[in-house]
């Protein structure tokens, strides 16, 4: 088994310069379009150079498992970071986080992906008050996928 020694969360790493290949590497396998580690929000720095000026997407845990194309059509190109609005503590370090993405880092855009649970709604909410405390505005799209996989919901954030 290959580890990376010492704790990967404190560890970044940047694949950004990855080969991107097709969807379909060796017998049907999908490529990961991961860009960098670590990617759970209370381990990441939202001034990590794969967040500079990136197209950045911001998911709850559970989307991932409910898409069957995450990496394809959601993770693609961007940068990363994962939360869960009901279970993670200490949330207002998110907040900080959030707007440090978009006044220092100068993250290009955000995408937020939440299920349609209600309790899900806590990261957009974070995500729009984030917005309203930052000095600069950056687009933000949301897209809201169903417990079955579907979208059930996409749109732009507006002040």
């Amino acid at each position: 088994m290959n580890m990376i020694e010492g704790c990967p969360g404190s560890r970044m790493l940047n694949f950004k310069d990855k080969d991107q290949k097709s969807d379909d590497g060796p017998e049907g396998k999908i490529e990961s379009r991961l860009r960098q580690w670590p990617i759970q929000m209370h381990l990441i720095s939202p001034v990590a150079p794969y967040f500079k000026g990136a197209d950045v997407l911001l998911t709850a845990d559970c989307v991932a498992y409910a898409l069957g194309d995450f990496h394809r059509d959601y993770l693609d190109g961007k940068s990363m970071a994962v939360a869960c609005p009901k279970l993670d503590v200490n949330q207002e370090i998110y907040l900080q986080k959030i707007k440090a993405w978009f006044d220092d880092a100068r993250i290009n855009s955000l995408t937020v992906l939440i299920m349609q649970v209600p309790c899900c709604s806590g990261l957009l909410n974070l995500v729009k008050q984030a917005a309203q405390e930052a000095s600069r505005k950056v687009p933000i799209k949301y897209v809201v996928a169903g417990v079955q996989g579907d979208i059930l919901e996409e749109g732009w954030v507006t002040d």
